[in-house]
Parts: structure tokens; C-alpha cells; sequence
């Protein structure tokens, strides 16, 4: 099933973008439309849908991560199959991979380098405390978000595993093998503790501790040889940081960190105390019991022989998302017959077992020549000669030991040298191909496990990649009009909407790829189609009465912006308190998107005092028989104000005399004057006390 931007998958997941690829698998963006959010869909390869065991890893991809829920482990979502199209549904990451942040900076600060360092160890312990481990810990695997977050993806070839679990597959990519993966040994969570070393090495000083001509070679260092140390190539790396390094790249795995976390606890310790001495390796004496195995040139090729040719073992590709490097693989179903203390088991058996045989070997064809020119075997004479030397029977052997590996899948780089070493000569032609990138090997004239012999040329068909076409320009055309055009050049075509100032409604303003470009035939092509004109204008809302959340959701619906920083605020007895009482653009008046809306908020409503002197009663009583009568008045006296608040005739019966209730202007003491018939007869003090409306 050819995939392409727009379609969807079970229904539910819309192809958005290719965002990677792989040995294995092609990674895309995707709308989950379900849940309404963007996702990663991992989607195997077609070649490898029809076999068995290729679905069954990829199967076991997404049932080791499914488990995994770790802010520094991508998370798997889904995992299905439609119409034999297998994929998973991953977290979408939207960062860069750490590979391409170490080659954008050539090499990280230490800070910089630890916190990543901090970060992956977290998302492993993780793993390994649901019993899984990556096996293919490397920069390429591991993804530094937009904001910062580091995460470790990839589970392409990570296997849950038991206590007891052997795996003899040594998958990871070349450069960060573990020595145990390399010789096809028990690979347990000290792997990825090596790999990681192997990461943190390249973070520091920019590159990986081991390179070389092909993957074997790279492999062999791995087991034999010692990194540079780090702070040979960088003086300004801490002590303690440079020995975390080494501790974790420590060719025996029992003298590596046991555990993520103890690592994580040294890392830490090293931002602390950058010169401290924390960290435990093992002793001379323990190093000295482990030394640098020496081969021969016979051993190396008997080393690559087993590595690369025929019988239970094969070149396999390393399934890489983001970057397809090869690496060499061996199989084998049974557990190492082996002891964990010994150094390197497996290599030395072979190499022990291997030069031994070659002697056996070697020692009866001698015998064998020996006694055939004396005759012993009835097949000559004393006085014949020898049809072959020592010396050309041992090249025989040689070559019947070179057989012909299957390369098909492969990158041509990866394996010319390695061929051209066996004693072939390499042919190469070019092939155009839809379904293999550019530089991998479709067909080989001579079989997988031909014995190799003198003057021997073999012929590689490489993928030049997909034919590709000049993409036409059909800017101003219709959109229907450029949809026949591009799609008879043989390419799908979608469509998405755009304003333009200048191209005419329905008409064509550009293309993606661009028009001239080159694309490969079958590629979709996108046509953005012009709908005239943005409307740039709205209508200002009525806000009041609205609190500022609601303002803010409504005016940015509209394209409107509401300033925060320039708000006032007044009482209103008509508003709540954080509601809006006005705004500087009037409803209903029509103004550009981007406008800002300065609005004024309401304090609620303003409090408001009175001040009251109860029961007040005139004391003094102006007349002096029962006879007399009069006007009295009474004038209150307060904060240089005055105000009448008592008058009537009054006589001797009278007084005492209660006023009642008296309103002040504040709660200081106030002065009550009293007039009879308008001439001032006395005075009496008053309090008021001070009462909220």
C-alpha cells in the first residue's frame, strides 16, 4: 500500500508529513482524529510485511514500549495492522535528534553534556526496571525536544527479557556496541550503560572513541582496544566526569556501573564535585588480569569469515530511523556455552579454535604431501614432483573460506571494500527505484555462498533512487486545470487553501515541491489554492459585564488582542467588581485583526459611610416660670460646618427636651447651639458614631 499525505489510517489517523526513515520502518506525522492530537506513526516496510519474523520484531517493538510510561521515554500509543500495512502509534516528538544537536555544535559544554547524560539514564532505569533493555542506545535514538526534554525512542530492536534470557544477536549500531553484543554474547542492561559511555564520549569531545575501515573493524576495537582518554582531547572535561565515562565503557560488563541508577547518582555527584574521587574503577592488577588480546591477519579474516559469511550468520542492516548505518549480526539459538568471568569467551574460541584447526590442518596436508611422494598412497613416486606446495595448499584453504555474503538490502559504501578485500572485483550499474533509497544494493549477479575464486568480478545493481521529474509550474492555473497537468506526469496531487492579495480566487499560487524542482515520480504534490483576499476586518464585541477571561477567549476567537498591561478600574454601582464597564472601541464598530482592546474593569461599588448621634436630649431649659413660651432653635456645629436640626415653640412643660436622631458630617464630637426666639441661650456637646450604608 503506497502511503501518501491525506489518507488515513483505521479510520482514524490522517497522514500529515514523512518525517523519517529507516532499515526497517518509515516514520510519518499524523492527526490522530480521535483523540484530536498529532502523533508519530512507525509503518514497516512493505518488503518486509510478508515476513514472518520481521512483523514479529516489529510486533515485539511496540509490546516492549507499550509497557514503558516515563517523562524521558517516548510513549507508545497503538500498535494495528491494515491490509498487511503494520504500524505503531508513538508519542510526536517535534526537536532534533542528538546526533544532529552534536553535529550543529560540534561538541557539548559539560553541564550541557551531563543534564542530557541525567535525563537518558532516567528514561533506561525505567526500562530496566520493566525488564528492558534498548540495545541500540545511541544519539540517533534519543530526541531533545523544543522545550528542552530529552527522550529515548527506537525500541526497534529492544526485547523484554527474563532473568535467564540469552539473546545472540548483536544489533546495536556499530559504534556503540557493547564488547558483548559484538561477540554475540548475554547483552543485559550494562549494555546500554556501555552504549550510553559511548554517547557521553561523543557528546564531550564530538566524536565516537572507535572508527574504522568497515563495521568488523570498528566491532574488533570494541573488544580489544582503549579509547583515547577523554581529557587527552579535552583538558577542561572534569576528573570525575572522564572516569564515569570510563567506568561505564569498561570492556568487562561486571566492571561497568551495575545499574542506571548508580549512575545517575555519580553524574549528579559530578556537578557537585566536578574534581571529586567517587568514582570506584577496578584496580591495575584486576586490569592487567584482562589484557589486550593480539591477533594475527589469519585470525582477523577467520574473525570477519565468521562475521560475514554464509552459514548461521549474515550481514544484517541495523534498523535506524534517522540514520541507516550497517552493522554486522550473528545468530544463533542456543545460550554461550561459557563462563561469565572469562575475558572475551567467544572471540577467543574462535580464535583458538579456528587457528588450532588451520594447524591440524595444515600439519596433515603436509603429512599428506609427505607420504604421497613417497609413494605411501600409491598415487606417484619418490622421484615426483609435487603438484603443490605447503604454501598453495594453504591458499586453497584460504579461499574455500571466502564465500560470496548476500549484500542485497545494503549500502554500497558499506560493503565495496570489504568485497574488493575477498578478492572480488566490484561492477557496479544503476538502477532507478521507488522502494530503495539512493546507494542500496538491489541485485547481485553472483549467489549468496559462491566459493570465491581468482580473477572473480561481481555485479552489483545499485538503487540511483526514484526517477524523478521537473515538477511543472502551473501558478495561475485552475486548480483543476493543474491537477490533470501534475497528475499526468505521473504524481498525486492534494490541495490546501490559502489567502493571496493577487492571484485570482480558484487559481493555483504555488506548489510544494516548488514548480521547476526536482521529485520523484509518484511523490504527492501540493497545490495551494488561492481563496482571494483575506477579510482583515471585525467587528468589535460587546464586552462589558464580561470578566477578563471571558474578554480574552472572545476577542482572541476574532483575531482581536486585549491589553493587559493599560487596564483601569473604577466603582460602579451598576457592575460587579471584575467585570468590564467600558471599552476603548465601541461595540459594533468594525477595526483590523490585531486590534488591541483597552477595557476598563469595575472595583465594585464604593463604600459609603454615615455618622449618627441617637437619642439626643436637650438638657438646659431656657424658660423660667410655666408661663413663658418661645421659639426654639437648634443649630449643629461640626468640622466648621452647621446645620439646623431642631425648631418649634416651645414652653417650660417641654424640657427636658428629645430631639431624636441627629446626622453629622463625621464621627468627631459635634456642638448643639440653642437659640430662644433667636437669641443663643446655650450650648451641649454631641458623639456620633460612624455606620456603613
Amino acid at each position: 500500500m503506497t502511503i501518501r499525505t491525506g489518507m488515513f489510517i483505521n479510520d482514524r489517523y490522517e497522514i500529515i508529513d514523512k518525517v523519517g526513515s529507516g532499515g526497517m520502518a518509515d516514520v510519518y506525522k499524523a492527526k490522530d482524529h480521535r483523540l484530536n492530537r498529532f502523533v508519530a506513526v512507525k509503518i514497516l516496510k512493505a518488503e518486509f510485511s510478508n515476513d514472518v519474523k520481521f512483523v514479529e520484531k516489529f510486533r515485539a517493538e511496540a509490546q516492549a514500549a507499550a509497557g514503558l510510561s516515563h517523562p524521558n521515554v517516548v510513549n507508545v500509543y497503538d500498535v494495528g495492522d491494515e491490509n498487511d500495512m503494520y504500524y505503531i502509534v508513538m508519542e510526536l516528538v517535534e526537536g532534533i535528534t542528538l546526533k544532529s544537536f552534536i553535529e550543529r555544535k560540534g561538541k557539548l559544554g559539560v553541564k550541557e553534556a551531563v543534564g542530557i547524560a541525567i535525563q537518558i539514564a532516567q528514561g533506561m532505569e525505567a526500562a530496566h526496571s520493566n525488564h528492558i533493555v534498548h540495545r541500540d542506545i545511541k544519539p540517533q535514538n534519543i530526541i531533545i525536544s523544543r522545550e528542552g526534554k530529552v527522550k529515548v525512542t527506537d525500541f526497534g530492536i529492544a526485547k523484554a527479557i527474563s532473568s535467564d534470557t540469552v539473546t545472540s544477536n548483536a544489533m546495536g549500531s556499530v559504534h556503540y556496541l557493547s564488547p558483548e553484543q559484538a561477540r554475540g554474547g548475554f547483552s543485559d542492561e550494562k549494555s546500554d550503560i556501555y552504549s550510553l559511555g559511548v554517547t557521553m564520549y561523543e557528546m564531550l569531545t564530538g566524536r565516537v572513541p572507535f572508527v574504522g575501515e568497515n563495521t568488523v573493524s570498528v566491532a574488533l576495537s570494541h573488544l580489544q582496544d582503549d579509547p583515547i582518554p577523554l581529557r587527552s582531547l579535552e583538558p577542561s572535561i572534569p576528573v570525575s566526569l572522564d572516569r564515569i565515562v570510563q567506568k561505564c565503557m569498561q570492556k568487562r560488563s561486571e566492571y561497568r556501573y551495575l545499574s542506571a541508577s548508580a549512575l545517575i547518582n555519580d553524574l549528579k555527584l559530578a556537578l557537585s564535585q566536578p574534581d571529586g574521587a567517587f568514582v570506584q574503577l577496578m584496580t591495575d592488577q584486576q586490569l592487567n588480569s584482562s589484557p589486550t588480546i593480539n591477533m594475527t591477519q589469519d585470525e582477523l579474516q577467520q574473525i570477519r569469515n565468521a562475521v560475514n559469511v554464509s552459514g548461521d550468520t549474515k550481514i544484517q542492516p541495523v534498523k535506524d530511523v534517522l540514520e541507516a548505518e550497517q552493522t554486522s549480526a550473528t545468530k544463533n539459538d542456543k545460550k554461550d556455552d561459557y563462563d561469565d568471568d572469562e575475558v572475551n569467551p567467544k572471540l577467543e574460541k574462535l580464535m583458538s579454535a579456528g587457528g588450532v584447526l588451520a594447524g591440524i590442518l595444515i600439519v596433515f596436508i603436509i603429512i599428506y604431501i609427505v607420504f604421497k611422494m613417497s609413494g605411501c598412497f600409491g598415487g606417484g613416486s619418490v622421484d615426483e614432483e609435487p603438484t603443490s606446495s605447503p604454501q598453495a595448499t594453504e591458499k586453497v584453504i584460504e579461499k574455500q573460506e571466502q564465500r560470496v555474503p548476500d549484500v542485497v538490502g545494503l549500502k554500497l559504501d558499506d560493503v565495496k571494500k570489504q568485497l574488493e578485500t575477498m578478492g572480488l572485483t566490484v561492477d557496479v550499474k544503476e538502477q532507478a527505484s521507488s522502494e530503495a533509497e539512493a546507494g542500496t544494493i538491489l541485485d547481485q549477479s553472483l549467489q549468496k555462498d559462491t566459493l570465491i575464486e581468482d580473477d572473480m568480478t561481481i555485479e552489483l545493481t545499485v538503487s540511483s533512487g526514484a526517477e524523478t521529474i521537473k515538477v511543472t509550474d502551473v501558478t495561475g492555473r485552475t486548480a483543476e486545470d493543474a491537477k490533470s497537468v501534475l497528475e499526468a506526469q505521473g504524481f498525486s496531487v492534494t490541495e490546501q487553501s490559502v489567502y493571496d492579495d493577487y492571484k485570482k480566487e480558484g487559481t493555483v499560487v504555488k506548489t510544494n515541491p516548488s514548480a521547476n524542482s526536482d521529485a520523484r515520480k509518484g511523490e504527492t504534490i501540493v497545490i495551494y489554492v488561492s481563496q482571494g483576499p483575506e477579510d482583515k476586518s471585525v467587528i468589535v464585541p460587546d464586552l462589558r459585564g464580561k470578566t477578563k477571561a471571558e474578554a480574552k477567549k472572545i476577542l482572541s476567537g476574532l483575531g482581536l488582542v486585549l491589553d493587559t498591561a493599560n487596564a483601569s478600574y473604577e466603582y460602579s454601582n451598576t457592575y460587579p467588581s471584575g467585570q468590564i464597564i467600558s471599552q476603548n472601541y465601541s461595540a459594533g464598530n468594525s477595526v483590523d485583526k490585531g486590534t488591541v482592546i483597552v477595557v476598563t474593569y469595575s472595583n465594585g461599588k464604593q463604600q459609603t459611610y454615615k455618622y449618627y448621634a441617637k437619642n439626643v436630649t436637650i438638657e438646659t431649659n431656657p424658660f423660667d416660670d410655666e408661663e413663658e413660651s418661645g421659639i426654639i432653635k437648634i443649630i449643629l456645629e461640626q468640622d466648621g460646618k452647621s446645620k439646623k436640626v431642631y425648631s418649634g415653640n416651645c414652653d417650660m412643660s417641654m424640657f427636658p427636651l428629645p430631639i431624636g436622631t441627629i446626622e453629622g458630617y463625621s464621627d468627631s464630637t459635634g456642638t448643639l447651639v440653642i437659640y430662644r426666639d433667636g437669641t443663643e441661650y446655650g450650648r451641649q456637646s454631641v458623639s456620633f458614631t460612624k455606620v456603613a450604608e
